[in-house]
């Protein structure tokens, strides 16, 4: 039996899990990026990151960056304010509104895990976890 390349698999189950949550995300007119950049901020420090320090975190360009926290800013659910210390560097902090949607998010994506192992004992969960971390660490 012939078995599929690696990467194809990854990138098959990427964009099924991205899909499934985009179409998820769409009544809330939200994408999948954007909810990556709230959860991002939720667990940081003060629930802020500067401009700067979130294109490093998302390996993207600082015009997507800035793209993608002027939808989230329109939409309420991050304030963008100058680092007090220096004016010149541009700070986004999670809102009020902006934790709310974390809550849901995380939820969703529990759901999704749980879709995903749906399939494995938990033996084999912990093994495909580790094999996953290795391999992830394989591309660094």
């Amino acid at each position: 039996m012939k078995h599929n390349p690696c990467g194809l698999l990854i990138k098959q189950i990427h964009d099924s899990l991205e899909k499934q949550s985009n179409n998820e995300l769409r009544s809330k007119d939200l994408t999948m990026t954007q909810v990556t950049v709230l959860l991002l901020l939720n667990d940081a420090p003060d629930k802020k990151y500067s401009l700067k320090e979130l294109e490093k975190v998302l390996q993207v360009a600082q015009s997507t960056a800035a793209g993608v926290i002027s939808r989230l800013e329109q939409k309420g659910f991050v304030e963008g304010f100058s680092d007090p210390s220096d004016k010149r560097i541009k700070m986004v902090k999670l809102t009020h509104r902006g934790e709310e949607c974390c809550l849901d998010a995380e939820k969703s994506m529990d759901d999704a895990e749980k879709r995903l192992l749906s399939g494995l004992s938990e033996e084999e969960k912990l093994i495909f976890n580790d094999l996953l971390e290795k391999v992830n660490n394989n591309m660094k």
